[in-house]
Order: C-alpha cells, then sequence, then structure tokens
C-alpha cells in the first residue's frame, strides 16, 4: 500500500460516522447490506448516509454493486487487511515476535484455553 492511500483510507476512518459504518459492515460480513437497512440501522437520513458512504468508497475501504434498485455495500477485506499491513509493517523493527499477539491470536489462544475444559 502506498503512503497516499494508507492517509486517505485513515482519513475516511477518522470521522465518528463513517469508522462506526465501516465497524458494522466489516460485522456483517461479505454480502454486505443495503443503504437502506445501513440508514436505518445508524439513523441516518439518506443524503447524510449517501455522503458518507461516498467518503469510504472513494478511499476504497468499500464496495458497491447493484441488485435490482438497491445497492449493497460490503467492507472491502483486501484494503483493510492493506491498511493493517501497512500499519504494522516496521512494527518492532521486523521483530514480529516482540509485537505480541494480533487480536486474531489472542482469540485463537483464548478459543483453545476454553475448549480444555
Amino acid at each position: 500500500m502506498e503512503t497516499n492511500d494508507a492517509v486517505t483510507a485513515l482519513s475516511a476512518l477518522a470521522q465518528e460516522t463513517r469508522l462506526q459504518i465501516f465497524r458494522w459492515l466489516v460485522e456483517r460480513g461479505p454480502r454486505g447490506a443495503p443503504a437502506g437497512e445501513i440508514a436505518d440501522e445508524m439513523g441516518l437520513p439518506g443524503a447524510t448516509l449517501s455522503f458518507h458512504l461516498s467518503q469510504l468508497k472513494q478511499a476504497g475501504l468499500l464496495s458497491c454493486v447493484r441488485d435490482g434498485r438497491s445497492l449493497i455495500y460490503s467492507a472491502n477485506y483486501p484494503a483493510m487487511t492493506d491498511l493493517m499491513a501497512y500499519l504494522t509493517e516496521n512494527c518492532c523493527r521486523g521483530d514480529e515476535t516482540a509485537c505480541g499477539p494480533t487480536p486474531s491470536d489472542a482469540a485463537i489462544v483464548a478459543a483453545d484455553a476454553t475448549q480444555g475444559d
């Protein structure tokens, strides 16, 4: 990921409503949600939602497909992964073991610990 792309993505996420929308869409998974459902969930009028979705889409963080008359938005997982990799690529001067477990590693460890019970 180029620095300019990272700045654009981080700028889009540096606003409370857009961050909430993006996180909610990440939870929804690859199937995403229609704009109307997002508006209902977030309690936003259509024009406001459209503005925020546009910002996230321009930053490359959302994908959008038309399904009949609906626009279905979903998180762009490869872009999210690229951003996370960009942010952590020089973590602890390249010593990945010094950075500690990632959130997903911690979840795996926790799941393994509960299965032993």
